[in-house]
C-alpha cells in the first residue's frame, strides 16, 4: 500500500461504470490505451509497451493531428492482474535511470457496485514538481483521461 504524502503528492478518482476486467483490458492493451491516454483532440501513439516490471511504457503525442513528438518515456515498476499498475518516468525500459525524472503513478482498480472503482496516485520526488504538475493542470488533464477511459469501456 502506498501512503499519501500531501506535499509530494496528487490523486484522483472516479467510479467507472464498467466491469475491472475492461477498464484493466484498456489499460493492458496498447492499442486500446492510445485511444483515451492523452487528452483529445491530441493524439497518443503508443511506442514502446511492455506491461512488465521494467518493461517499456513510451507514449508519443501529436496535438495537431500532425508529426508526434514524445510525450512519455518510462518503464513499468509493478503490473497486478486486474488490481495495480505502477509506472514511472525516472527509469526507462530495463530499469536504466531516466534523464528526466519526474512522477511515479500507481493506479489501482477495485471493486464497486456500480463498476470499478480507479485510482491514480502520482508521486513526485519534491514539492515544487508537485506544485508544478498541479498548475499545469494535473486535475483537468487527469481528470479529462479518466472520462475518457470511462466513456471507451462504458459504451
Amino acid at each position: 500500500m502506498t501512503s499519501m504524502d500531501p506535499s509530494l503528492d496528487l490523486t484522483i478518482s472516479r467510479v467507472i461504470a464498467a466491469p475491472r476486467a475492461s477498464v484493466w483490458s484498456a489499460w493492458i492493451d496498447p492499442s486500446k490505451f492510445e485511444k483515451w491516454w492523452i487528452p483529445a483532440p491530441a493524439l497518443c501513439r503508443v511506442d514502446g509497451w511492455d506491461p512488465t516490471p521494467g518493461g517499456a511504457f513510451r507514449t508519443s503525442i501529436s496535438e495537431s493531428g500532425g508529426e508526434f513528438a514524445p510525450h512519455i518515456d518510462g518503464c513499468f515498476l509493478a503490473v497486478d492482474e486486474r488490481e495495480r499498475i505502477v509506472f514511472t518516468n525516472s527509469l526507462v525500459e530495463g530499469w536504466r535511470p531516466a534523464p528526466q525524472l519526474f512522477m511515479t503513478a500507481v493506479i489501482t482498480f477495485s471493486d464497486h457496485p456500480d463498476g470499478t472503482n480507479y485510482q491514480a496516485h502520482v508521486m513526485h520526488r519534491n514539492e515544487e514538481d508537485r506544485k508544478m504538475h498541479e498548475e499545469n493542470g494535473f486535475h483537468d488533464g487527469w481528470g479529462t483521461v479518466i472520462a475518457q477511459l470511462a466513456g471507451f469501456v462504458e459504451s
